[in-house]
């Protein structure tokens, strides 16, 4: 069969391809220290499981409205008012298969051949591909580990042409966990609301902020702002819910509309079960974010310290997610490991050091940062702990 070109040119999730490498060397009987995917190592906690058992045996196993059912976009729109200010309707609302899903149906929406859509690198690796699914450009604005990885007014300003359809912004980032200062946040909005353009703010991550930053909707920096902001985001992080599938857009009616309308033609629903779950993740005791985002610091405080004292990495502080994003370039031509293999770009690094150490990280060349690697601390401070040890002899043998 002849596939579309558009699916042959497509390239899979380097991050998904980095965690079945490390799964297929385990399935060897090899002991793979696992750092790859971006999910928290915890079960969904138990009251939000319970609710799933409920909803089943209540018989809530059917179709739901395409944009999700009436209690949960009431759930979303009262963590917008009680979380961030932000008052929004149900209508505004629409209910997806994950934040990717969101994602997909925005840029589906909204963008065609001949568009262009600035993203910022480093970038999740599914932003890309998903604005090429559409037909559109992607236009890439490098920032630098001196602004902490953060897009600056003027680079934004600087990439918009007539072509310009939207602004892709992802608070705190995958991969960098860049949590944006609000004065920046502030200096992008005005730049949106001078040149009209739409901004899709991912902020998927809005719960996982530690000490020394803030988190700031972008819908919440003007109402002029608001008018030409998209927010998505889900369950996933901030509640372990991953597997679930939930995740959403907040959006002005007329997109949300159209995003209603296409959504009801690929997959009629997101699950009905899981939305329910979800249903009782936001509006239920907040506790368990609280005790993961606790966790999460202690991983992080460890594993910074533990990358300060390898000499020749580069990184700035994550100031949320849980992710560290660090240059080893200092590495490259040298020989690593016990087989002193050499090295000369962040795919081959990451492929020796899974082969010789057994460590999985995942290369900078996906998310437009060759030099760097991405290390997920959302796992076990024995594996980390373990994990580290090898890179740093990987590193110096």
């Amino acid at each position: 069969m002849r596939l579309s070109p558009t699916v042959q040119t497509l390239k899979p999730s380097a991050t998904i391809a980095a965690a079945a490498k490390a799964k297929e060397l385990a399935a060897q009987g090899v002991n793979v220290y696992e750092f790859t995917l971006g999910e928290p190592d915890f079960i969904t906690p138990v009251h939000i499981r319970e609710a799933a058992k409920e909803a089943m045996d209540a018989g809530h196993t059917h179709y739901t409205p395409s944009s999700g059912i009436p209690a949960l976009k009431q759930a979303i729109c009262a963590a917008a008012k009680r979380d961030h200010g932000l008052e929004y309707e149900p209508s505004q609302v629409v209910v997806s298969n994950g934040a990717k899903h969101s994602i997909h149906n925005v840029l589906t929406a909204l963008c065609g051949p001949g568009d262009e859509v600035i993203i910022s690198t480093p970038y999740w690796v599914s932003y890309s591909a998903l604005v090429e699914l559409t037909g559109a450009t992607p236009v890439l604005v490098e920032t630098t580990l001196e602004s902490g990885f953060c897009l600056q007014p003027d680079q934004f300003a600087a990439a918009v042409t007539p072509n310009t359809r939207l602004l892709m912004l992802n608070n705190p980032c995958n991969p960098t966990g860049a949590a944006y200062p609000v004065e920046t946040l502030e200096g992008l909005a005005a730049v949106a609301v001078e040149k009209g353009i739409p901004v899709l703010s991912d902020e998927i991550y809005e719960k996982l902020i530690y000490e020394g930053s803030e988190f700031r909707s972008f819908a919440s920096l003007s109402p002029e702002a608001k008018d030409l902001t998209i927010i998505v985001s889900g369950v996933s992080k901030a509640y372990a819910m991953t597997g679930w599938r939930i995740g959403w857009t907040l959006a002005p009616p007329d997109l949300t509309k159209a995003m209603d309308k296409l959504q009801s033609q690929q997959t009629s629903n997101p699950c009905s079960v899981s939305q329910h779950a979800a249903v009782t993740a936001l509006n239920g005791p907040q506790e368990c974010v609280t005790e993961m985002l606790t966790e999460f610091r202690t991983r992080r405080k460890y594993v910074l310290s533990r990358l300060k004292e390898i000499p020749g990495l580069r990184f700035a502080d994550p100031g949320g997610a849980f992710y560290a994003f660090f240059n080893v370039s200092e590495y490259f031509g040298k020989p690593l490991g016990e087989n002193a293999v050499v090295v000369n770009n962040s795919s081959d690094f990451c492929t020796a050091l899974l082969e010789d150490a057994h460590v999985a990280l995942v290369t900078g060349d996906a998310f437009g940062a060759p030099g760097y690697v991405r290390l997920s601390f959302a796992t076990s401070m024995d594996i980390l702990e373990s994990g580290l040890d090898r890179l740093a002899k990987f590193l110096n043998p």
